[in-house]
């Protein structure tokens, strides 16, 4: 459904303004390149995250605690 909705707003940008919508089409792999380490960050700090919840919760984990 994302697929469509973005497909459906570049055609209307295509109607409305042609040359920003070829450029757009043509900086959107520069674009998910330039983002690739933003999301490898994102993931890294979601894992930590996690490890320091799950080291916390440990101790009530061992004591027999169920959420």
């Amino acid at each position: 459904m994302k697929v469509l909705i973005f497909f459906v707003g570049w055609c209307l940008l295509f109607v409305l303004n042609w040359p920003v919508a070829l450029l757009a089409l043509l900086l959107a792999p520069l674009v998910w390149l330039l983002s690739l380490p933003l999301q490898l960050i994102g993931i890294t700090v979601g894992a930590v995250f996690a490890l320091l919840r799950a080291l916390l919760m440990l101790p009530a984990r061992l004591l027999g605690y169920r959420a």
